[in-house]
């Protein structure tokens, strides 16, 4: 078991990871900015070190800097939370590389499902059914066409490497189809440094649905049941809700075992979130795999009474899943709101304010 580890991230993110540690009798190292220095996560840690100045490139995404105070401070891993670090392979490579035990999945791990289609041809594979749509990156105009006609409008042209609704764009017919391809490829670029792009069938006011799962070295997987996340405000989540209120219990059996089955069919190891579309006929379509914990987990937490940063550790440092999938019972529902603040005079452009 670990002795030291250390939280490369800040606010509600670090306090719960902490919190985890108190619980499992591990030293908790928190990192912060000068303009955290009086946060309470700071106060909470065991130990805490300053990284940088304000801006997050140059402190909680700065790799040196976090490294340095890993090695400063000793630490057996880092968990880098949600958000900031907490899905670059790079940074998962480094912490290897140093001999420091990155809490989460292995970079290869990282880079095949962070990939949308090397994700969806994991997905075929496993027999996990996906929306009809292109079987790689579209490669020419020409094959795009061909590709929309087949399938028919509406269709959706996503980035490979996207995510937070970025490099995505909903085509009702073929006068608007080059346009969609140049926009999402260049925002692509912009964005994730690749401007891949795939083409899927676009399904109609789905319901947007997503297993939690967790996977140990000795072969386990387990699932915590799905969150129905369907109330979004430009493709980002503002509810989160468990479970889904609309789905069949049939239906939450098979959804939850074709997760599984992806992250076995992956080699996946440590916490992760599959993403599905769900129609009005109950039938599901996988979309994308979100390799880390999310800041939706407590609702899966509370209906299921498991603690999943505590499982994300004892995994890491390479015990078996302390929980069956026959000790996990859904009972109640939670639910998980996102508050938003925009300007209405900058057309509702995000305003965080002070």
């Amino acid at each position: 078991m670990f002795s030291r580890i250390l939280i490369a991230n800040r606010g509600e993110v670090a306090l719960r990871v902490i919190r985890a540690c108190k619980e499992l009798g591990i030293e908790s190292v928190a990192v912060f900015s000068e303009a955290d220095r009086n946060a309470s996560y700071v106060k909470f840690a065991d130990h805490a070190v300053c990284i940088g100045p304000a801006q997050p490139a140059k402190s909680y995404l700065n790799v040196q800097a976090i490294i340095s105070a890993a090695e400063i401070t000793d630490v057996d891993a880092i968990h880098p939370g949600y958000g900031f670090l907490a899905e670059n392979a790079e940074f998962a490579e480094i912490c290897a590389d140093c001999g420091i035990t990155f809490i989460g999945p292995s970079p290869e791990s990282m880079k095949q499902l962070g990939d949308k289609v090397k994700a969806r041809e994991i997905a075929l594979k496993a027999d996990v059914p996906v929306v009809p749509g292109s079987d790689g990156a579209i490669e020419s105009e020409a094959q795009a066409f061909e590709l929309a006609k087949e399938i028919g409008f509406p269709v959706i042209v996503k980035a490979s490497a996207g995510g937070g609704g970025r490099g995505m764009r909903v085509v009702h017919n073929d006068l608007n189809l080059k346009n969609a391809l140049t926009a999402a490829k260049s925002e692509a670029e912009i964005a994730f440094k690749n401007d891949e792009v795939y083409i899927e069938k676009f399904i109609e006011r789905p319901r947007h649905v997503e297993v939690q799962a967790l996977a140990d070295t000795y072969g386990n997987v387990v699932h915590f049941y799905e969150r129905d996340c369907s109330v979004q405000r430009r493709h980002q989540k503002l509810i989160e809700e468990a479970p889904c209120p609309v789905i069949k219990p049939e239906t939450r059996e098979k959804l939850c075992e074709a997760a599984k089955r992806l992250l076995k069919e992956a080699n996946y190891h440590n916490a992760a979130t599959i993403e599905f579309l769900l129609d009005k006929d109950n039938n599901f379509y996988f979309i994308e795999v979100n390799t880390r914990i999310q800041v939706e987990h407590p609702v899966s937490e509370l209906v299921t009474g498991q603690d999943l940063i505590k499982h994300q550790i004892l995994v890491a440092a390479g015990l078996p899943l302390p929980v069956s999938q026959d000790d996990i019972k859904l009972e109640g529902c939670a639910i998980e709101c996102r508050i938003n603040a925009e300007n209405p005079q900058m057309n509702f452009a995000p305003a965080p304010g002070l």
